[in-house]
């Protein structure tokens, strides 16, 4: 099957995803396949919930919302241009599938497919059900994919090179399992934000969307931020305010007060509002509904650090001048080149 035809079909699926948004569900006209799959897709987004509480109607339409426009012709022909795509021995990829968020492992799944390998996927009980419905779709779009897509749940066998997404304990295993055959072992990585202290209210409400999407579970969801000496945390509070009836979700709300009673044991000095508590650390992964902070004296000492650190972090989101950052905002909305720990997927999927 040819680039241009693999192409087509992923343009064809974020024109059906585009039926499912953060406004809701509309089916439309003249979409392949649709009498077929979108009362199938509809029923899978209502009963996600039932199968993985964190995985809110709200959450998971945001992320096909997101994918239907990353799956736009213009953003799929920016994204690969930048290679030399060309028809080569098909290999097959084994893919250990994270599921913190929606449809997380579904990069790796249309890296593979694009360039015209074969997908095993090993998918992670928490996010089963939409990249096997989403394969069905591609298949019917265009049957040359017929035959692309494994999915199982044995023991990954007959595979030419691994991609392994999991948390650093994981990727042990995972060296030790698939370290001889090519592979990208992704261990874990969070975001953070830099603040000057000059941020206006309505860059501060964007950064709240960077802390709470998907109750704060993705790598790209902001779980630390550096803060000049003297910040003033109010100002903060009043940004995030908008977001209080997080607090109303129970499993948010009671990994909120098991933390709490976990800072408070300790003695830990933390700053809270009910929703969210601010904790002075060093760490960069913070438990659910807190945020650490950490203060900073000058922004060149900063970003020096940030460089040595680079290891731990997925993405820089500020309003100031740091280099391959992304405004308040902005941090769940990656480009299909923003690639997981900056591992150049289709450029590894090209050297096997």
């Amino acid at each position: 099957m040819s680039l241009d035809k693999r192409k087509k079909a992923f343009v064809a699926l974020g024109r059906f995803l585009s039926q499912f948004t953060s406004q809701g569900i509309d089916k439309k006209e003249d979409i392949p396949f649709n009498d077929l799959f979108f009362e199938v897709f509809k029923t899978q987004i209502n009963r996600a919930e039932e199968y993985n509480s964190w995985f809110t109607k709200d959450n998971v339409l945001f992320a096909f919302e997101n994918w239907s426009f990353a799956l736009r012709e213009d953003e799929i022909s920016t994204w690969l241009q930048a290679y030399q795509l060309h028809d080569q021995n098909k290999k097959t990829i084994a893919v250990i599938m994270a599921g913190n968020i929606p449809l997380v492992g579904f990069h790796d799944f249309l890296c593979v497919a694009i360039t015209g390998h074969h997908v095993l996927a090993k998918l992670s009980s928490n996010d089963k059900y939409f990249i096997p419905l989403i394969a069905k779709y591609l298949e019917h779009l265009e049957p040359c994919f017929k035959g692309s897509f494994t999915f199982t749940e044995e023991k990954l066998k007959d595979y030419d090179a691994v991609i392994a997404t999991g948390s650093n304990n994981t990727a042990r295993y995972f060296d030790y399992y698939f370290g001889k055959h090519p592979n990208i072992i992704r261990k874990n990585r969070n975001s953070i934000a830099v603040l000057s202290g000059q941020e206006s209210h309505e860059q501060l409400e964007a950064l709240a969307e960077d802390v709470f999407r998907y109750y704060g579970l993705g790598c790209r969801s902001v779980s630390k931020i550096f803060v000049p000496k003297n910040y003033d945390f109010d100002v903060l509070f009043k940004a995030v305010f908008k977001y209080r009836d997080i607090i109303k979700y129970t499993k948010y709300a009671n990994n909120y007060d098991y933390n709490k009673a976990v800072y408070l044991m300790s003695l830990f000095d933390i700053k809270e509002n009910g929703f969210l508590m601010l904790k002075e650390d060093q760490s960069y992964a913070s438990p659910i509904a807190s945020l650490f902070y950490e203060f900073y004296e000058d922004l060149e000492t900063l970003k020096r650090k940030l460089a040595e650190e680079s290891d731990h972090i997925q993405c820089i989101t500020t309003e100031l001048s740091i280099e391959d950052s992304i405004k308040f905002g902005q941090t769940q909305l990656p480009k299909l080149w923003n690639y997981a720990d900056n591992i150049d997927t289709i450029k590894f999927l090209m050297s096997i």
